[in-house]
């Protein structure tokens, strides 16, 4: 007999603005085989979510729930699970559907929380320090004669990804918008800080360099920084570009990659980089041990109620947020 409670979760029943989410009652049942039922106690606030509640990225049906990372309290186990306990704090990324008071999720979705790192951090890192993990550790293996570009260093994932490089013996240049992000940016690992607002960021990259280029560029900024992140690359170097905050880069022929020096070009998704448990688990602790050395530090600047979510999203699109922002259901 299943045993079904009440709990309440955000839910987008139509496309829009902040006011599309809406904080309604829910059902929840026992896990099914495989899974575990989880009592969220943080859930971390992206601006994917708003891309999802806005329709820029279209979920397969509505209504739907949204955010696609939390951390909490193990408080069911479904058949087979052998791996967690009741009680056991949990942390996740990528599955849909965190925002909520509970909810259930695939056991081998979920990775241990250690006792050095709160709830708050947990769900505020997974996603953007998973994510700075694969980009150092294996898209590009950094190292301490790396010399690197990253565009948006005192973003979410900026400011993960240059403290982390920085420590690995990298040479860090970042770039950023204004001169308070450029505080940001320094304070974060980066030697080097370009506001490209006032300056030519390839000159300043060609400059910092003595005209060699860097080894690799993050770029997370798409049109705005396309194709002219290719021109602060060495011969072979690699442009990563894993996100479109400006925007998608327009289509380009392939040829122009040999113009510009043999250069190599991914476009990586943190997805296909912890698709399966043994992966999700390396990356998680690689980042948990970077936290638990300060080796990452990250603040939580804001917390807002889950029921407020709407209010927590009119803050992040107007750029009244600084460093990581947790629902608290």
């Amino acid at each position: 007999m299943t045993d079904v409670s009440r709990t309440h979760v955000i839910r987008v029943h139509d496309y829009g603005g902040p006011d599309a989410l809406k904080w309604e009652e829910a059902e929840i049942g026992d896990p099914g085989p495989g899974e575990v039922r989880i009592k969220q106690t943080a859930v971390g606030l992206n601006f994917i979510d708003a891309y999802m509640r806005s329709g820029l990225y279209p979920q397969d049906e509505l209504p739907f729930i949204p955010g696609t990372e939390g951390a909490g309290v193990v408080t069911a186990l479904g058949a087979s699970v052998r791996s967690l306990k009741v009680g056991r704090r949990v942390a996740y990324a990528g599955h849909m559907g965190s925002y909520a008071e509970e909810r259930l999720i695939a056991a081998d979705r979920v990775v241990r929380i250690p006792d050095e790192v709160s709830d708050e951090t947990a769900a505020a890192v997974m996603l953007k320090g998973m994510t700075a993990q694969y980009l150092l550790r294996q898209i590009y293996k950094v190292a301490p004669k790396t010399t690197l570009l990253f565009h948006a260093a005192a973003g979410g994932v900026g400011m993960i990804a240059c403290q982390w490089a920085a420590s690995l013996g990298a040479t860090v240049i970042g770039t950023v918008g204004s001169a308070g992000k450029a505080l940001i940016a320094r304070s974060h690992g980066c030697t080097h800080v370009i506001n490209y607002l006032e300056e030519d960021f390839v000159e300043k990259v060609n400059e910092y360099t003595d005209g060699e280029g860097v080894d690799v560029v993050y770029d997370s900024v798409g049109k705005d920084t396309f194709p002219r992140s290719l021109d602060c690359l060495k011969r072979r170097g690699l442009w990563v570009s894993f996100g479109q905050s400006s925007g998608p880069c327009p289509e380009f022929r392939i040829n122009l990659l040999a113009q510009k020096g043999s250069l190599i070009a991914t476009r990586p998704v943190l997805w296909d980089f912890i698709a399966t448990r043994k992966d999700l688990v390396s990356a998680a602790n690689d980042l948990f041990a970077a936290l638990a050395k300060s080796t990452v530090k990250v603040s939580v600047n804001q917390t807002f109620a889950l029921k407020d979510a709407a209010k927590a999203h009119r803050a992040m699109e107007g750029r009244q947020t600084t460093g990581s922002s947790v629902l608290i259901p």
